[in-house]
């Protein structure tokens, strides 16, 4: 690749969208019919919806994320008790099955995030507009109520339509900081009375949740997910998103929510999707990675077993521990969408030690979502349900495969921004760690900036793990291609 060469990122984004079959583009017809659907009045609402504009709502994302799908609010009760309330976007009033915008988005399955520009499920003046929970204004929601115990487990409640006001839209990373004592309480927790005792409850709630889920089995993964920072087309660096209080508190809020609503879908014997990753296959291969450690695993699938092993791994080898994690989420396999017809016994989430569980928090930006909001809203309306399971079947069929390829349509453009990044250090050493080696081929993880790239030189004799010195021979942003030549070994 020759230096300076300019590179244009959105049309390799683009044109892989269209290589994995997603339309990256939204077409004139749904255009034009967003232009009617968000002035639709929200007053025109059913009558058995709750006002609960008075509690002191407030989100937390990403510091440029505007498609919000939910919001949180806790309340302590006797007993040392936290009531959870979690509510979730109606993006179902907005957007009818069977309309444009619904067809494309169920074609997509869910939005695109590729670093270099995000491929929304639904046209923002939705998804970022009148469907987005943001701040200023008031929002139809679906709420979903559950009740922390003490003990970190938690008992499903009752969900309900409401009408309800983000009084402040935080962010992770001021979030995070603060609650692990890192920095000072956020201007933007200060401004709002009340504000900081409710997320100090909320990650009370939080940490109970996490702690009973690691007792049950919970796998406590970190794999490495570098974003790209740009500025003007230009790619800066890649920056690693790290796991922090504040992420951990809505990851496990939502966890709790979507167990919540398979226990109210299966309370009204209903059909409906469930989010699985199967017991393993590949488990003769997870514990030979442990034995490789000096560790040992049941011969049976643990999931208690696997945790306790990751934990002690990530205690004692932190640099290593992102592609151990990456190592154990492959021998797993993927997590899939496959119907649950009442009767039928659960097939489970193996990674998070639950039996029940779904996908019903981000109806902006996953079509399996807004599929569990219609189930759900017919229950509350006495109705059928909308989807037979034979479109239930072919539905997640369909969306387990479209998650599939936003992932690769992902990895891809993080390799092309990574390869634009190095694109002028041709020639140049970097340490880092080998993440693959097997006749596929070997792979290494350079540590600054956080790139992975193939071995094509000096790779005889590497294994995973291993501290290596490589020199970057080539990079090629149009097919995802960086290359080495191992030049030694580092110790340590």
């Amino acid at each position: 690749m020759k230096k300076n060469t300019p590179i244009d990122l959105k049309s390799i984004a683009r044109d892989v969208m269209v290589k994995y079959g997603f339309l990256p583009e939204f077409s004139p017809s749904v255009i034009n019919e967003v232009k009617g659907i968000v002035n639709k009045p929200i007053d025109s609402h059913p009558n058995d919806i709750r006002d609960l504009r008075t509690l002191l709502w407030s989100s937390i994302d990403n510091y440029d994320s505007m498609d919000l799908d939910q919001i949180e609010y806790c309340e302590p009760g006797k007993n040392d008790i936290i009531h959870v309330k979690i509510a979730i976007a109606d993006v179902d009033f907005f957007v009818n099955r069977d309309s444009q915008a619904d067809r494309h988005a169920a074609h997509n399955g869910t939005s695109v995030y590729t670093g270099i520009e995000t491929f929304p499920m639904l046209p923002d003046p939705l998804s970022k507009g009148v469907s987005s929970l943001l701040p200023g204004s008031d929002h139809l929601a679906m709420v979903i109520e559950y009740t922390v115990l003490p003990d970190g487990n938690f008992e499903p409640g009752d969900i309900y339509r409401a009408l309800v006001t983000n009084r402040a839209k935080l962010i992770y990373e001021e979030i995070g900081d603060w609650l692990e004592g890192k920095t000072n309480i956020p201007e933007s927790v200060r401004a709002v009375a009340g504000l900081k005792e409710q997320i100090e409850l909320q990650n009370t709630a939080a940490l109970r949740l996490k702690q009973h889920r690691r007792e049950q089995g919970a796998l406590d993964l970190g794999t490495l997910e570098a974003n790209a920072i740009i500025s003007e087309g230009v790619v800066l660096d890649l920056v690693v998103q790290e796991q922090n209080l504040a992420r951990c508190l809505i990851e496990e809020f939502m966890v709790a929510a979507n167990g919540t609503t398979v226990a109210f879908l299966n309370k009204a014997g209903m059909p409906m999707v469930q989010r699985i990753v199967r017991t393993p296959k590949n488990w003769e291969g997870i514990r030979m990675t442990a034995a490789q450690l000096r560790e040992k695993l049941p011969r049976a699938p643990d999931t208690r077993a696997l945790a306790k092993f990751l934990i002690k791994r990530r205690q004692a080898d932190p640099e290593r521990f992102p592609d151990l994690s990456l190592t154990i989420v492959k021998l797993m396999g993927p997590g899939e969408y496959v119907p649950l017809i009442p009767g039928e016994p659960p097939v489970g989430h193996f990674a998070l030690a639950v039996t029940d569980y779904t996908h019903g928090t981000a109806p902006n930006r996953r079509y399996v979502d807004l599929i569990i909001q219609r189930i759900i809203k017919s229950v509350l309306d006495n109705r059928k349900n909308p989807y037979t399971n034979t479109e239930l079947q072919e539905l997640t069929t369909w969306l387990t495969g479209r998650e599939k390829g936003s992932k690769k349509v992902e990895r891809f453009m993080q390799k092309a921004a990574a390869a634009v990044l190095l694109q002028n250090r041709i020639g140049q050493l970097f340490e880092g760690l080998v993440t693959g080696a097997s006749e596929k081929g070997t792979y290494v993880r350079i540590i600054s900036p956080p790139v992975e790239g193939r071995v094509v030189q000096g790779c005889r004799g590497l294994y995973v793990g291993q501290k290596v010195r490589v020199r970057l021979l080539r990079t090629d942003p149009y097919q995802g291609y960086i290359d080495f030549d191992c030049t030694g070994k580092v110790q340590g």
